[in-house]
């Protein structure tokens, strides 16, 4: 069976409040905090697209490419692939943040040995459910709710991965989990209904 899995704030946890608190401080920049717990880096404080993007390239890429795995999911991941499950990372990096969002996803994924088959990248988290129709992917998790429930109402088995900047909106997924454990029952459920 395919699973697909998320990186950002899925597999790992990004500090954005923290660096880019930093970079604007390091930057004598004037922007504030205003979302503490948002996954999206442009909401997080009082800036646009064109702030963020500077601050990626900047040095900022590093939110991304030395965050922390969340515990556990190397483990589970390792497990699925040994019960013969195919893990698909199907991530929304594009290149305008990454420039090689492959090869950016692969490094950390190594770094951390975390186990997959293939990398997917630059797919917006509104398509992935499609992505995941169109490849016979019949499971994915996600953080993002805007990624889960149109692949929900296209028949995929979504899972959120539950965390702060989407425990308000936790109850418009079917399934879902706070951490890894709680993440592979849910996906060992939905393997015991669709088999």
């Amino acid at each position: 069976m395919k699973i697909a899995v998320d990186i950002d704030d899925t597999l790992n946890i990004i500090d954005r409040v923290g660096k880019a608190g930093a970079y604007i401080e390091r930057k004598g920049l004037n922007f504030h905090l205003e979302k503490e717990f948002s996954n999206k880096f442009v909401e997080v404080y009082d800036w646009e697209l064109a702030d963020v993007l500077q601050f990626i390239r900047d040095g900022g890429v590093v939110a991304f490419t030395d965050a922390e795995a969340r515990k556990g999911a190397r483990e589970v991941l390792t497990a699925w692939r040994k019960e013969g499950h195919e893990v698909v990372i199907l991530t929304s990096r594009d290149e305008e943040w990454f420039v090689n969002p492959e090869k950016v996803a692969h490094d950390w994924l190594e770094k951390r040995r975390i186990p997959y088959d293939e990398i997917v990248a630059a797919i917006p988290s509104a398509e992935k459910g499609k992505y995941c129709k169109e490849h016979d992917i019949p499971i994915l998790i996600d953080d993002d709710p805007d990624a889960c429930i149109p692949a929900q109402e296209l028949g995929v088995r979504a899972v959120l991965a539950v965390g702060r900047h989407n425990i308000h909106r936790a109850g418009e997924v079917r399934y879902g989990g706070a951490n890894w454990k709680q993440i592979d029952a849910a996906v060992h459920h939905i393997l015991g209904l669709i088999r």
